[in-house]
C-alpha cells in the first residue's frame, strides 16, 4: 500500500473535501504518518474517515474530526497548546507540528508510553506528556495559549480556563457519554468567555475528577 497516496487522497475526499480550509492544517494532515499510530492489522484501514480502535476501550478519531478540532484552535505556530488524552498520539503529532510546545496528557500508562515511542520515532521533539488524570489540566507548565480536549465531558472543567491565557481557545467535546456537542470556548480581554457550538460529535467520555466515574 502507498501510503502517502492514501494521505493525499484522505486529505482531498474527507478533509478539504468536506470543509477544511486552514493550509496549515491540510499540509500536516497529509504529511503525519497515521497509519504508525494503529495495530499493523488496522493499517489498511488508517487513511479511511473513521476511527479505530487503539485499545484500553480507546480509540484513534477520524481524520475529519482531528482536522476540524485543530482547525478550531486557529493556531499561528508559536503557541503552547495542552492536550488533554494523548490516547495513539495521533492528535499529538498534529499539534507538534503546527504550535511552538504541546503538553499532553494521558491517563493510560500503555498508551502514553506507547504514543511517546512514535513520537520519538518521528522526531516531535517539542511534545511532553504526562501520564495523570487530565480532567485537573497542567498548572505549573500553564498558562496555554490553546487547550484541545478529546473526550466527551459532562460539563467544561473551570480548571481548564484557569489555566488558558486571555484570548485563548478551549476546543472540548460536552455532552452525555454517548453524544457530545463540539464546543470552542475564548477567554475575553474582560475575563469574560465565549462559548460557540461547532457540530454534534462522539467521543469516549473524558474520565476524571472533574469529568465521569470510570465505569
Amino acid at each position: 500500500m502507498d501510503y502517502a497516496i492514501a494521505r493525499r487522497r484522505m486529505v482531498e475526499r474527507h478533509i478539504k473535501g468536506r470543509g477544511i480550509t486552514d493550509p496549515r492544517v491540510l499540509e500536516v494532515m497529509e504529511q503525519i504518518p497515521r497509519h504508525l499510530f494503529v495495530e499493523d492489522a488496522l493499517r489498511s484501514q488508517a487513511y479511511g474517515d473513521y476511527p479505530l480502535p487503539i485499545g484500553h476501550k480507546q480509540t484513534i478519531s477520524q481524520p475529519f474530526m482531528v482536522a476540524s478540532m485543530t482547525e478550531a484552535l486557529q493556531l499561528k505556530g508559536d503557541e503552547a497548546v495542552l492536550e488533554i488524552g494523548t490516547g495513539s498520539g495521533y492528535q499529538t503529532a498534529v499539534l507538534s507540528q503546527l504550535a511552538r510546545k504541546v503538553y499532553s496528557i494521558e491517563r493510560i500508562g500503555e498508551l502514553g508510553r506507547q504514543s511517546r515511542r512514535i513520537l520519538d520515532r518521528l522526531g516531535c521533539i517539542n511534545v511532553n506528556i504526562r501520564i495523570t488524570d487530565g480532567t485537573v489540566g497542567w498548572e505549573d507548565a500553564g498558562p496555554f495559549d490553546a487547550i484541545l480536549v478529546t473526550a466527551g465531558a459532562p460539563d467544561l472543567p473551570m480548571e481548564y480556563l484557569r489555566q488558558l491565557v486571555t484570548g485563548g481557545r478551549l476546543v472540548i467535546p460536552i455532552g452525555d457519554r454517548h453524544v457530545q456537542t463540539l464546543t470552542r470556548f475564548t477567554l475575553k480581554p474582560d475575563g469574560k468567555v465565549s462559548r460557540e457550538k461547532l457540530f454534534e460529535c462522539r467521543f469516549v467520555p473524558l474520565i476524571g475528577s472533574q469529568g465521569w466515574e470510570d465505569e
